[in-house]
């Protein structure tokens, strides 16, 4: 195997950039006996929801149960179907599943990777329940245009923001725009934390006290649950370590603007390479810096990069509709399938040398030349 020596993400420099904080924070927790919600994940709670501004944010377990339990709160359940995309991480499509209801997928947007508006309406059905978008790589999907057709058909929205907090679409927070956002704070996120972790954020009071219900069995009171729900509390461990992560969201995700600027910016004369677009209502986070490489090369850049030492990933090599739990024959969904074949990511995080988008245009560069 090839020696990685640039991964494509790298969580080190930021925990060591604020380690005496987050290990301040740890034995805080460690001294107050309390692990699981308690006083850190309700300040948590409260800070997250003044930065993304809404009424209510609720801690759990993970990205996917606030997808499922975000779907659950908003009325979606067994029969119902849900419009989606198959370009994602398999969790979209999963938590409709999971809570009894049909996902119904609609191609993608070319330029940006993220449900094509255009598309929705001719997917409605009498059963159709809801619309869960997902801002893919950090960039928003187009939500003016979503949102109208679900206030037209009477539809529920759960955005799927699991890669874009602190994203923007005409300057609002991606996640607050509909009726509910699902989020993720898993180690890799633009906000991660040290272990698994999730939110939903809602402006809707019914939606937060039937989440927080889910989240703790199904139950407002200790032993008198009224529902089936789950065990997803968030950890408090994780929600003091993402209060110290998230003053400097914001600065990160600039950090990560002006890399993706700067490999834009390298690659314009790379035959080959299409760069992320970034569409005018979008503020783009660049969770992932994806690129597209044409002419079927892209296996090939990606093992000369490697053999470079330069770490990359494909997501996703195979759309939600073509796995095996869903098995939608070839050509259901040709812009997913032809983006599952282009897209490569490279390295981003905040803190990554400026110098790497170099290293990976000399690589690009040989192999269009060759």
């Amino acid at each position: 195997m090839n020696k990685i020596e640039i991964p494509i993400y790298d969580p080190r420099p930021e925990i060591e950039a604020l380690r005496p904080e987050i290990e301040a924070a740890i034995r805080r927790v460690l001294e107050s006996g309390r692990f699981i919600l308690g006083p850190e994940v309700e300040a948590f709670e409260e800070e997250v929801a003044e930065y993304l501004g809404v009424r209510h944010a609720v801690g759990l377990n993970s990205g996917t149960d606030a997808l499922v339990i975000g779907l659950r709160a908003l009325g979606v359940g067994p029969g119902d179907e849900v419009i989606t995309t198959p370009f994602t991480f398999f969790a979209t499509a999963e938590a409709i599943s999971l809570v009894g209801a049909k996902p119904v997928f609609v191609d993608i947007d070319p330029r940006t990777f993220n449900i094509d508006p255009k598309l929705i309406p001719a997917a409605l059905s009498e059963r159709t329940r809801a619309i869960v978008p997902v801002h893919l790589y950090g960039q928003a999907a187009d939500m003016d245009p979503i949102l109208a057709i679900a206030k037209e058909h009477g539809l529920k929205v759960l955005e799927d923001t699991a890669q874009a907090f602190g994203g923007e679409y005409k300057g609002q927070k991606l996640g607050t725009i509909g009726d509910a956002g699902a989020f993720s704070f898993f180690p890799t996120k633009n906000l991660g934390g040290i272990g698994d972790g999730g939110l939903i954020a809602t402006n809707d009071d019914g939606v937060a006290e039937m989440a927080r219900m889910l989240r703790a069995h199904g139950a407002k009171k200790k032993y008198h649950n009224e529902m089936i729900g789950y065990n997803s509390r968030l950890d408090a461990i994780q929600a003091a370590i993402l209060r110290i992560k998230l003053p400097h969201i914001d600065a990160w995700n600039e950090a990560r603007r002006r890399l993706a600027g700067t490999y834009n910016e390298l690659f314009r004369d790379v035959a080959g390479v299409v760069t992320p677009y970034e569409a005018p209502y979008a503020k783009h986070v660049y969770h992932q810096y994806t690129v597209r490489i044409t002419g079927g090369r892209r296996d090939d850049v990606r093992q000369k990069l490697a053999e470079a030492g330069i770490g990359t990933m494909v997501y996703y090599p195979i759309p939600v509709h073509q796995l095996p739990v869903y098995g939608y024959q070839a050509g259901s969904f040709p812009e997913a399938e032809r983006a599952a074949q282009e897209a490569l990511s490279l390295p981003i995080w905040p803190f990554l040398d400026f110098g790497i988008p170099t290293q990976v245009r000399r690589v690009l560069l040989s192999v269009s030349q060759a």
